[in-house]
């Protein structure tokens, strides 16, 4: 009997720290083959407020990603995509299974998931006593205006600079462009959904140099709008939330979770350390 071969994959996994990440105030460790910043989510809402408004303006904006099994299947079929996650200033694990591995398997641990859809919050409350400000940009006309109704309901001395669904191109995206690096906001949070969320900054970030710091949030908006459900938390704390999210939406993510999961083991288990 001959043995499988294991997948093809775009990359072979970083070695050790991502380079440049320690000077950043944070240490790495190899999660599924991507670097993933050693930081529980207070230490990383902290992490953004500080750099956001520290960041020396006329350059590129920080970026900050979130990495869950569906990204690290992706980063290993697609050597571009990879590319574009390795370029991000940060990045953190949004997803248990990450956590789990990196305690298994790392030489170092991540001391909790760090979901955007929480980390929002955190972020938000200690933008509220900073003075940090937002601008809020994707997702439909619909959900991100009650995204942001939410977001000034909960938080009423947040400075929202301004906000934009994700749905633009040619001039009016270029229009736009202009009015948010006029604006100045210390933290964009883009939600256009894993890559494009990231194409957009590689192709766009460099024309928003009076902006502190991109945050890629996914599906954020929707959660913030009330559209979308979080899964109980004993199935977050289980790495069961993809199959709630299987369970609420089962004709897009079935087959999505059917092709990367078994990847996303793969990686968890032969790339972490």
């Amino acid at each position: 009997m001959t043995r499988s071969a294991a997948p093809a994959l775009a990359f072979d996994p970083p070695a050790g720290p991502h380079a440049g990440a320690a000077t950043r105030g944070f240490d790495t460790v190899t999660v599924g083959g991507l670097p993933m910043a050693v930081l529980d989510r207070a230490g990383t809402a902290d992490w953004m407020i500080d750099q956001a408004r520290q960041h020396r303006r006329g350059t590129r904006p920080l970026y900050l990603t979130s990495a869950n099994g569906e990204v690290i299947a992706r980063a290993a079929r697609d050597a571009g995509f990879r590319g574009l996650m390795l370029t991000a200033d940060q990045i953190v694990a949004d997803g248990q299974p990450l956590v789990v591995a990196s305690r298994l398997r790392g030489f170092r641990a991540l001391p909790e998931r760090v979901a955007t859809t929480d980390l929002f919050h955190d972020v938000a409350r200690r933008a509220e006593a900073t003075g940090t400000s937002f601008y809020l940009l994707g997702a439909t006309e619909e959900e991100n205006a009650r995204a942001v109704e939410t977001t000034r309901r909960l938080y009423p001395r947040l400075d929202i600079r301004g906000r934009c669904h994700g749905y633009l191109s040619g001039d009016l995206l270029d229009a736009k462009l202009k009015e948010i690096d006029a604006l100045a906001p210390d933290i964009l949070w883009l939600a256009m959904g894993v890559p494009h969320e990231q194409r957009f900054v590689a192709s766009h970030a460099m024309r928003l140099p009076n902006v502190g710091m991109i945050k890629t949030s996914g599906g954020l908006f929707n959660f913030l709008s009330g559209s979308n459900r979080r899964a109980p938390d004993w199935m977050q704390k289980a790495s069961l939330e993809w199959a709630w999210r299987v369970w609420l939406e089962p004709r897009r993510l079935f087959w999505r979770y059917a092709v990367t999961n078994p990847l996303a083991i793969y990686l968890l288990a032969t790339r972490t350390g």
